[in-house]
């Protein structure tokens, strides 16, 4: 079930000025759409600011606020009215995308509670040795050197099914790395849900270091995948 999270500011319905939560796509008294609400993607739903999310619940509310929201339902409406359909749509949609994803869930949270994340923040380039996870620094080493091996056997329409072999047991071990990170967010998920302030400063910084992890392990599947054509 989702649980109603009261705003800390209230506003006035445009149309019958009753007061309300602020992060309402819908006037609980009259029933009148609102303009694009402030707040989080979470109070879009009438959600906690959680990890652990029912997804079922999720997909539910989502699809009955897109019946309510559909454009057919304003065609003779007002000219605002018709605006705000589209606009609280598209969030919408947007915190949708954001909240049934683990990962950009993750990032969504801590990047509200100020936490720097994303490439800009990790660095793109997976050759530079200062991002690189210090227990995986010999194996990316190696992987570069064949990366640059496949590349030039491909440039000159060779193959070389020994270096394909290798490349493949890599990308199998890196993608198995991900899943390992991806258990240990979960753990972390709960101790984030359950923590205060003080302890979830600690789980941040943990949750924080291993989304930077799983993204370097993923550029490096990509890589891969992309130079052995798969």
């Amino acid at each position: 079930m989702f649980k109603v999270v009261d705003s800390a500011v209230p506003v006035a319905c445009w149309s019958c000025s009753v007061a309300h939560n602020e992060s309402t796509l819908f006037c609980p008294h009259c029933s009148k759409i609102q303009p694009p609400p402030g707040g989080d993607y979470f109070s879009v739903f009438g959600l906690d600011p959680r990890l652990n999310i029912d997804l079922d619940a999720l997909e539910q509310e989502f699809h009955r606020l897109s019946r309510k929201l559909h454009p057919d339902r304003f065609a003779r409406a007002r000219e605002n009215e018709q605006q705000w359909s589209l606009a609280d749509t598209a969030l919408l949609n947007d915190a949708y995308r954001t909240l049934k994803d683990p990962l950009r869930r993750t990032e969504y949270l801590l990047k509200l509670h100020g936490a720097e994340i994303g490439e800009e923040h990790a660095g793109k380039d997976r050759r530079d040795i200062s991002r690189v996870p210090a227990d995986l620094l010999e194996e990316v080493f190696d992987l570069n050197m064949q990366l640059e091996e496949m590349r030039m056997a491909h440039e000159m329409g060779e193959s070389d099914p020994s270096l394909e072999a290798s490349l493949s047991e890599a990308k199998r071990k890196f993608t198995g790395l991900q899943e390992a990170v991806d258990r240990d967010l979960r753990v972390q998920w709960q101790a984030w849900d359950e923590g205060n302030d003080t302890t979830r400063q600690a789980t941040q910084n943990m949750m924080v270091s291993l989304l930077d992890r799983r993204r370097y392990l993923s550029n490096l599947v990509r890589d891969v995948s992309e130079t052995l054509g798969a």
